[in-house]
């Protein structure tokens, strides 16, 4: 026979088992709500696009149809496409010195790139306070346990302690249920930031090679 989930015994326990249990359970809402919004954020960037239009653009250009290049990137919104799109303009249109576009487009590259790590600090914030939110609601639980065992004297009874620490502990396991995955995440986003970044700069690179062998 299928068990049922008694929601408002669980929400008893949440509200009996103090100020850690509800500040744990305010960082896990905050904690879901950062990765999904960081994975809208990355998919409006184009983070899993795979850049065909960029890569297009870039064999374009190698094989010297310049201009059809620039106008395949032009209105396109993806992270790749702004960044390479902006190293053919001052590059191959502009008419920069190589070292002049190069600084410029670097420039130009960081202020986009900040945007694939936007919300990874908050995100760590929250691996590493769980944890700890989570002690201390069992230290906290711990010492009330302890306290209660101390007052009722001789005559206590073990299973009121074995209940008091049952709660106690709860709080590390829900600061380590809410620390785990966003930690997953974190990784995840930091690696996805990363090969953005790579494929970014090969692609700024091969404008700037391209140009450098075409006397430009």
């Amino acid at each position: 026979m299928p068990q049922t989930v008694d929601f408002a015994a669980a929400f008893r326990l949440i509200v009996d088992a103090g100020p850690s249990i509800w500040a744990l359970t305010a960082l896990s809402i905050v904690a879901v709500a950062l990765i999904l919004w960081k994975i809208s954020q990355l998919v409006r960037l184009g983070a899993w696009n795979g850049g065909r239009a960029t890569q297009t653009a870039l064999r374009r250009m190698e094989q010297g149809d310049r201009e059809a290049a620039r106008k395949l990137l032009l209105g396109r919104r993806t992270l790749r496409a702004r960044i390479v799109s902006y190293a053919m303009t001052t590059r191959l249109f502009g008419g920069l010195p190589e070292s002049a576009a190069r600084e410029d487009t670097e420039r130009f590259a960081a202020a986009y790139l900040e945007r694939t790590r936007a919300g990874l600090r908050p995100l760590e914030l929250v691996v590493t306070i769980a944890p700890l939110l989570g002690l201390l609601g069992t230290v906290l639980g711990m010492i009330d346990a302890f306290q209660a065992l101390q007052d009722s004297g001789a005559s206590a009874d073990p299973s009121d302690l074995a209940g008091g620490i049952w709660e106690a502990l709860l709080t590390t396991a829900y600061g380590m249920a809410i620390a785990i995955p966003a930690s997953i995440a974190l990784t995840w986003f930091e690696g996805i930031a990363d090969r953005l970044r790579h494929e970014i700069e090969d692609g700024a690179t091969r404008v700037f090679v391209y140009a450098s062998k075409a006397g430009l």
